[in-house]
């Protein structure tokens, strides 16, 4: 085998390992099919539920509004005039859909400078952190789906104000992570059996 062809393979190969799943569970309304066809993610789950106390199925419920289990998941593109590209909608990047000031924020905090947004045990650890200073600063149970969810999404001063109530349809969607996370709960618990 030529020299060009055996580095061409290395290159392949590493190419592959990459940060994560760029595609998606298949069954995602079946908690038990996730972990089972995703071990890391339920050991990512533990992790972060032992490490900051935000329990596994309002993590996945959250996930799964963001990026639907996409590790790659970014925001759709602006367009003016509707032809012409004008960046994305926010810096939103990976499972979690962390912002690039808020994930530069929680590496400072927590002296994880090599976590990766699209890499499943530092997307949950993100949540972990975020939901936990939720807690602090804005009072929801780390069980409170709805609420860490709107926070989640409107920043913790955001929700402060209230900012989410002129927004039916973020409070639309934060009923459904609510739902999601309590579906996740009883599959979960049947799943372990």
């Amino acid at each position: 085998m030529s020299r060009t062809l055996r580095a061409m393979i290395v290159l392949l190969v590493l190419a592959s390992c990459g940060g994560g799943q760029s595609t998606a569970p298949s069954k995602l309304d079946d908690a038990c099919a996730i972990v089972q066809q995703r071990p890391e993610y339920l050991r990512a789950f533990r992790a972060t539920e032992r490490r900051w106390g935000v329990p596994v199925h309002v993590q996945m419920a959250t996930i799964h509004q963001e990026s639907k289990f996409v590790s790659n998941a970014r925001t759709p593109f602006r367009y003016a005039a509707g032809v012409l590209p004008m960046g994305r909608q926010s810096s939103a990047y990976g499972y979690a859909q962390a912002l690039d000031a808020t994930w530069e924020e929680y590496q400072r905090e927590t002296g994880s400078y090599r976590a990766r947004r699209d890499r499943i045990k530092d997307a949950t650890d993100f949540m972990g952190w975020y939901m936990t200073t939720t807690n602090r600063r804005n009072s929801i149970a780390l069980t409170d789906a709805r609420n860490q969810y709107l926070a989640y999404h409107e920043g913790h001063t955001g929700y402060a104000r209230g900012s989410y109530n002129s927004k039916t349809w973020l409070v639309q969607v934060a009923g459904k992570v609510d739902a999601r996370s309590n579906m996740y709960a009883t599959q979960l618990a049947r799943c372990r059996r």
